[in-house]
């Protein structure tokens, strides 16, 4: 489809097909948009970013990743050659804008993983795609307040993220986007609106593609990234997330001390679980403790989940967060496992604690049996109430609650991390290939 600049010069923009067209249309203030992979929401986003930079409008459109931008880019590029061939319009191709001369006129695309990359800007239309992967800062703290001068429009556009991608996440909450879509259902005023298509929503992809995609994807991964569904746990899954409420606790218990003092449990033992990074997928570094407890009439341990520093680095940086968790926690063993990489972790630590001059008590454990045979004696203490989250711990809790036994494709690293931990504390523990390091 085609339309005129003041100039009688040729604008054009592909037409949208009709999930496009309704997120396009909408006259709501702030528009969610909840969409499967190569649905063609980038492209949607692009035409009513054109529409609303032709309306004399200053647009911004902001997503984590370059390639996004590019996408972008593309179609905001191939819209308006011609006006920008004739020098109506004048383009950046450094800071990927499009301006009119002398106004604040202007469409912008760029990178966004977090606030900072956003300051300093204003816009009367943010369209943030690839929500799900930004620090919720990105909008609350700096998005809102930059469409303050005009009363702006928002669009949040995101796909439901999987186990896969929250190694790519700046999130603090993973189920961020999906709670702001959650309010735009709700919304009764009529400013906030809901949308939802599919992959299949696309007219121009394959069939053929998307029915072998069966084949190279787990079920749940079909339901969160081609279905665009907002799965809260996984049927077959170890954990529940009414389970891990259940377990949640603010602080330790209250136990009488031999004194016949009421005050805190003190943990007798702390341990780090450490799970190494396979490729590009996060080290996970979970550490938990175990305290005595009458919770059930009758004083027995039990397992508090303290920390999750689990994160995407370099080995010297993963190994660094494990030794801050060490010295900050007291922590008395870190466990690591050794089938990945033989010694890789075992090794890495040894030389950052060897770099601060410190040593580490560290075991060394193996996976002789498969995921699941080790994750039912962790996931059985959580149903008799014996282990206990201290907080929240949002990255960790989406493991646990999307991961099935038997799933192969994606490795939940924080998942096997509090395992190990835990196995240690409650179920093996024993002083057998322990050693420091240092």
């Amino acid at each position: 489809m085609t339309t005129k600049t003041s100039q009688a010069l040729t604008v054009r923009l592909r037409r949208p097909h009709p999930a496009q067209q309704a997120f396009i249309d909408s006259p709501a203030k702030r528009k969610v948009v909840r969409a499967g992979r190569r649905s063609g929401k980038t492209t949607g986003a692009a035409h009513l970013g054109v529409l609303g930079f032709l309306a004399g409008h200053r647009v911004l459109y902001a997503t984590p990743t370059e390639e996004q931008v590019e996408k972008f880019w593309y179609e905001v590029k191939r819209s308006l050659q011609e006006p920008v061939d004739a020098g109506v319009f004048v383009k950046n191709e450094t800071k990927h804008s499009i301006e009119r001369p002398g106004t604040e006129q202007r469409i912008r695309a760029k990178t966004a993983f977090n606030a900072d990359t956003l300051r300093g800007d204003y816009a009367d239309l943010l369209i943030l795609d690839e929500f799900q992967l930004m620090d919720e800062d990105a909008w609350e703290l700096v998005g809102a307040p930059m469409l303050l001068d005009n009363d702006g429009d928002a669009v949040f556009i995101y796909t439901p993220p999987s186990l896969h991608s929250h190694s790519l996440s700046k999130a603090r909450d993973p189920r961020h986007a999906a709670k702001l879509f959650a309010r735009a259902q709700g919304d009764a005023t009529g400013r906030w609106q809901a949308f939802h298509f599919t992959s299949r929503s696309n007219p121009f992809l394959s069939p053929v593609a998307l029915s072998e995609l069966f084949l190279d994807m787990t079920a749940l991964a079909i339901r969160q990234e081609i279905e665009a569904e907002d799965v809260g746990e996984a049927a077959g899954a170890l954990w529940t997330r009414a389970l891990l409420e259940r377990c949640r606790v603010s602080t330790l218990p209250v136990q009488m001390g031999k004194d016949g003092v009421r005050g805190l449990a003190s943990l007798s033992r702390i341990v780090i679980g450490v799970d190494p990074p396979g490729g590009s997928t996060e080290c996970g570094i979970v550490a938990a403790g175990i305290a005595p407890c009458s919770c059930r009439g009758e004083m027995e341990q039990h397992g508090f989940v303290l920390a999750d520093s689990s994160l995407q680095a370099s080995p010297d940086q993963w190994a660094e967060a494990v030794l801050t968790v060490y010295q900050r926690l007291q922590v008395d063993r870190v466990v690591g496992e050794a089938n990945y990489g033989g010694d890789m972790v075992e090794n890495t630590i040894r030389s950052a604690a060897r770099a601060r001059n410190s040593q580490v008590s560290y075991k060394s454990v193996h996976a002789t049996r498969g995921k699941a045979v080790r994750a039912e004696p962790v996931a059985a203490a959580y149903e008799q109430g014996r282990v206990h989250h201290l907080g929240s711990f949002p990255h960790l809790e989406d493991e646990m609650v999307l991961w099935t036994p038997g799933e192969t494709k994606n490795s939940p690293n924080r998942l096997d991390a509090l395992v190990w931990a835990l196995t240690e504390l409650m179920v093996t523990g024993g002083t057998a290939n322990v050693r420091w390091l240092g």
